[in-house]
């Protein structure tokens, strides 16, 4: 038997009342993920545990975190790849498998504490316990976020889940990836017990063991959809819902999650066995190799932030109301910070408070946090509020003389140690700060539309900003939940250079007689979220035009400029390239053949993998993986195909350059 002294990740130790606790608390990580040593040390504590039941020593088990704010983020992404073949996969998963299954079949009562995240494998984990118990705390989350990486649950958690949840709330919550709250999680079924914080757990579960606690299987009406024929409808109706979401051929996860219940959901057992037979091929795929690269970009970006600043921005300061402003505004308030927000028109103040309305009610589920939040946008005319701000952002109108006029009035008010920013999306740092006193202090923080969904935000090195204001910048990025990438100031950036050549050659080709539905749905097939017709009605024709110009390609002459010269701008005025009825676009009712689109597709995208190859030659950010992110996240590029430079490379050669390790997964 291993001595329990020798474990690196787990701590073990039984008390006086023959509790054995065991303690996840992954060495060197801030984050507890299970990989190939944790596992290992899992079953030497397992086993001490079969021993001790058996020597009548131990009367339960206990599983808890010894870190501050989680339980389990995942498995390891870092070890995913040394998966790289089908057998392989099947063998390390049945392994862990049986594992579980002896927690699960371990005579005396084992339960699970939850404060923190505790996803993918951290809840497979917890589903073979015999009883749950995890914190009201808002920050307390489970759920399977597997099919991101392109895989499903493979812990034996799709069969768990649906024998604790039943199929009608299990199911979606898988197909989604999504995380709950533990409140929605206990409603569910997936929860056994609430306390109100991470003190009361140890107590709660010490109770839990003694009185031999054992969580309820679901039952009547919940076990209905898992039986047949109502199996194979709901099936059916998951594979409609899904595909309006995503593609078959880009993303076949959830597809094949739908597979397996449909065809085993009736027999939880032999859906464990089938489970795994089904989960190798999607591991070794290239779909889930991508995304889980797609991950570590993501992990490289939040890396951008600095750690250990001693700077946590509180109060921002947004000049400018419109649209994008507000929005910044509203996200900020959402994400805990107080807000004012100034404008030269006490009416646009207004209209912009008012649209936030919508995205505080998706953000807190209740009246009170609500109302809270509203108290948190405050209206301020006269800018009253930039001395108090940790961070002032303008967006205003996109011309130079008045964002340097605005700058220099901002500069003799704003406190010491504050972030002062721009949100252009296109004319340079270094140009609007000339006039300042003190230039090096301007950086740009650049988000996008909508800005409660685009996850990146570039902070945007001008020539003469400091380094310490652009660290801030990225810390304040992280800090409202976004993921920072340092640009230099270069015309477009980032995001606007690889998206304007884009968009103009697909307009180009539009000039030229081709359908623009035709080039929308090639965009889609290769795996974009949008066309970019229909992207460039979104951004606003405008925009599109003014970036142009800046990119140096001019839309004097084209239809572009024709429908900006008569007011149709887009989706903002109702009508553009497409003609916009309830928030979408008009389509005409052609069909085009799948060859035929998956060639235009990819020449589609030519012009933006052009682009992406001299912003990495340029170095207008620190490596090709980061130009891949910032693509990705900035315009949704096909994630399954791991980023334009990425993909590019792999049509040429799979030898292609691994990524930096991240720190760990969901």
């Amino acid at each position: 038997m291993t001595d329990m002294s020798t474990l690196k990740d787990w701590r073990f130790d039984t008390d006086g009342e023959g509790i054995a606790w065991a303690t996840f608390d992954r060495e060197g990580e801030s984050q507890n993920s299970l990989g190939r040593r944790p596992l290992e040390e899992l079953a030497a504590i397992v086993e001490a545990v079969e021993i001790g039941v058996r020597e009548k020593r131990i009367s339960g088990l206990v599983f808890q975190s010894g870190k501050a704010k989680g339980f389990i983020v995942g498995a390891d992404v870092r070890e995913f790849e040394q998966l790289t073949d089908e057998r392989t996969v099947i063998e390390n998963i049945r392994n862990a498998n049986a594992l579980l299954d002896k927690i699960e079949k371990l005579p005396v009562p084992v339960v699970c504490t939850i404060h923190g995240f505790c996803l993918g494998g951290g809840l497979e984990l917890a589903l073979a316990c015999h009883w749950r118990i995890a914190t009201r705390d808002e920050g307390t989350r489970v759920g399977f976020p597997e099919v991101k990486l392109g895989i499903f649950p493979g812990f034996n958690g799709t069969a768990r889940s649906i024998r604790q949840a039943g199929a009608m709330a299990a199911m979606p919550m898988m197909l989604a990836g999504s995380m709950v709250r533990a409140s929605a999680a206990k409603g569910m079924g997936l929860i056994d017990e609430l306390v109100a914080g991470p003190s009361n757990l140890r107590w709660a579960a010490r109770r839990a063991v003694l009185k031999k606690k054992r969580s309820p299987v679901a039952g009547g009406l919940k076990t209905l959809a898992s039986k047949w024929p109502a199996r194979g409808m709901l099936a059916n109706k998951m594979r409609t819902e899904t595909a309006k979401k995503a593609r078959e051929a880009h993303y076949p996860a959830p597809f094949r999650l739908i597979d397996l219940f449909e065809k085993h959901g009736g027999n939880l057992d032999r859906m464990k066995v089938a489970e795994t037979e089904m989960f190798a091929p999607l591991m070794v795929s290239d779909t889930s190799r991508n995304l889980r690269r797609v991950f570590k970009l993501s992990e490289m970006l939040k890396a951008q932030a600095p750690k250990g600043l001693g700077w946590t921005p509180q109060r921002v300061h947004v000049i400018g109301a419109g649209v994008m402003g507000a929005d910044i505004a509203g996200w900020c308030v959402a994400s805990g910070m107080e807000v004012t927000l100034q404008d030269l028109s006490p009416e646009a103040i207004a209209k912009g408070i008012a649209a936030q309305a919508k995205l505080f009610g998706r953000k807190f589920k209740t009246k009170a946090l609500r109302d809270a939040a509203k108290a948190r946008l405050i209206a301020d005319p006269t800018g009253a509020g930039i001395g108090r701000a940790d961070v002032v952002i303008e967006a205003i109108v996109e011309r130079v003389e008045v964002k340097q006029k605005l700058f220099l009035d901002i500069e003799t008010k704003l406190k010491p140690g504050a972030v002062m920013a721009t949100n252009t999306s296109s004319i340079m740092i270094e140009d609007i700060a000339k006039p300042l006193v003190d230039p090096g202090r301007l950086i740009g923080i650049h988000f996008f539309n909508p800005v409660a969904q685009m996850p990146l935000v570039e902070v945007i090195r001008g020539a003469g900003s400091r380094d310490e204001d652009v660290k801030k910048g990225c810390a304040f990025v992280a800090a409202i939940d976004k993921f920072p990438l340092i640009t230099k100031s270069a015309p477009g950036f980032v995001v606007n250079r690889v998206l304007g050549p884009y968009m103009m050659a697909a307009m180009e080709r539009m000039e030229k007689g081709e359908s623009k539905e035709k080039i929308d749905e090639a965009a889609r097939v290769f795996g974009m979220p949008m066309g970019p017709i229909e992207l460039a009605d979104t951004v606003g024709l405008d925009v599109c035009a003014h970036v142009g110009k800046i990119l140096g390609k001019s839309a004097e002459g084209s239809k572009l400029q024709k429908l900006v010269d008569t007011k149709k701008l887009g989706k903002k005025s109702g009508e553009g390239f497409y003609v916009w009825k309830d928030g979408k676009t008009v389509k005409g009712d052609a069909t085009f053949s799948k060859a035929e689109l998956e060639t235009l597709g990819r020449a589609l995208v030519e012009p933006l993998i052009a682009e992406a190859e001299k912003v990495r030659d340029e170095k207008i950010v620190e490596s090709a993986d980061l130009v891949d992110a910032g693509v990705i996240f900035g315009t949704g590029f096909a994630p399954f195909r791991g980023g334009p430079l990425h993909y590019k490379a792999n049509e040429k050669t799979s030898n292609v350059t691994p990524l930096r390790p991240a720190q760990a997964a969901e």
